[in-house]
């Protein structure tokens, strides 16, 4: 066997291993409810005309149970629910919760104001349910990977994540067109049964550690024992820093497609949505097949380099003007290397977490990378007024090099070892 072959059986093998196979459909699971208290959600009541804009306006705050997930995250590496386990049963007690609530909303009529309301107050339960299986599979994926798996794990469980946010999203809003959205919402709730089916024949992590013996400790010890580690606020600058210069490019891209070089919205839409959407999950499986050669330091820094410098694609369209063939590439690029990146990236913060405390530390370091992108979008749009899309898009790959800097910085102290021996699987 040549040793191309070899490294090709080698990746068929990754992918076909079942800790990482039953992250597909369990991604899926995780992925599915969220355009539901979504976007989704928002096109049902837009097709009401009893619904007010300023009305549909204030049901996008449902999604917040998303960005607060770390509060009682804790919670759930404290207490363990019977049958499954700690992470399983976490997972599967959230999917019935969701199964029940999406099927519940099914049942209601925003046509009337009460019927409005308790909508709202469901999807507010399905989004809390839904960021709680998020926080219960991050630390079930961490937890059942061994180290050279994670890149193929990261990258299987963000693929089924993205077919079910295609499936509830536009799939979901073409159904609810042609079917209503009653039924669409009752289709969805039956599709949950797809990871239920999956976790209840899911193998256990590699070692379930005793739970923190009290709430208390379960908020305090696991922020104990990360800042007591060798250069933890480098690394929190790290993880803020990594994909902040793709955030930034993304935070005005659909703008500048439309306003900066004049696209018609069909055409964004085709873009940014179908050429986007496949390119991501090219760059997820790139990035995974490649972390297997390169390893994780390495992947950080090729990928987050091309994050860097897919950027500068948006500059040559800004100069070149209206270009569909252009337009595409740079989707395409922007979108292959985003992927490759996020694979990566997922694969390192699960190799920052103590098996002791996944749930928590996972959740607390993925809110502190939330953070680039959510400040990153209010000074983006006075910059282009001020300086133009060409200069906004060359800032945003310099915006992206003091993570490269960084990371290049930290690979001995940090990336060879993030985690502590003895809580390792």
């Amino acid at each position: 066997m040549t040793p191309l072959s070899a490294k090709g059986a080698e990746i068929l093998q990754a992918f076909a291993n079942r800790r990482v196979a039953v992250l597909l459909p369990l991604g899926f699971a995780s992925g599915l409810p969220l355009a539901l208290s979504g976007g989704t959600l928002q096109m049902w009541l837009s097709s009401v005309d009893a619904v007010a804009v300023s009305t549909i306006g204030l049901f996008t705050l449902v999604g917040l149970p998303y960005t607060i997930k770390f509060l009682w995250a804790p919670f759930m590496d404290r207490f363990i629910p019977p049958g499954l386990g700690r992470r399983r049963g976490w997972i599967l007690l959230t999917q019935v919760l969701l199964l029940l609530g999406i099927a519940v909303m099914a049942t209601l009529n925003p046509d009337s104001p009460t019927g409005l309301w308790v909508l709202g107050a469901l999807a507010l339960f399905v989004a809390f349910a839904s960021a709680s299986q998020d926080v219960a599979f991050d630390a079930y994926r961490a937890d059942i990977l061994a180290p050279a798996e994670r890149g193929f794990g990261a990258s299987t469980s963000v693929l089924g994540y993205r077919i079910a946010m295609l499936a509830s999203g536009a799939f979901g809003i073409i159904l609810g067109d042609q079917i209503g959205y009653r039924n669409t919402y009752l289709i969805m709730a039956g599709l949950m049964t797809i990871g239920m089916a999956t976790i209840l024949f899911s193998p256990d992590p590699f070692e379930q550690p005793a739970a923190p013996r009290t709430l208390p400790k379960a908020y305090k010890e696991p922020l104990l024992e990360f800042l007591g580690r060798p250069a933890a606020i480098w690394l929190l600058l790290l993880i803020v820093l990594y994909k902040i210069g793709d955030a930034f490019a993304g935070s005005l891209t659909a703008v500048f497609l439309e306003r900066g070089v004049g696209f018609s919205q069909t055409e964004i839409g085709l873009g940014l949505k179908v050429m986007g959407f496949g390119s991501v999950l090219l760059g997820l499986l790139i990035g995974a097949s490649l972390m297997v050669r390169l390893g994780l330091f390495w992947s950080l820094l090729l990928f987050g380099a091309l994050q860097a410098v897919s950027n500068l694609v948006f500059v040559a369209l800004a100069w070149v003007g209206k270009s569909y063939v252009l337009m595409l590439g740079a989707v395409a690029f922007e979108n292959i290397a985003g992927g490759m990146g996020t694979a990566a990236f997922v694969a390192f913060l699960m190799g920052l977490c103590d098996h002791r405390f996944t749930a928590t530390q996972y959740a607390l370091l993925s809110a502190v990378a939330s953070i680039g992108r959510v400040f990153v979008g209010p000074p983006s749009g006075f910059l282009v007024e001020a300086v133009g899309w060409g200069v906004f898009f060359s800032t945003t790959f310099l915006v992206a090099l003091p993570g490269l800097w960084l990371l290049w910085r930290l690979r001995a102290s940090v990336l060879e070892a993030p985690v502590p021996a003895q809580a390792r699987p």
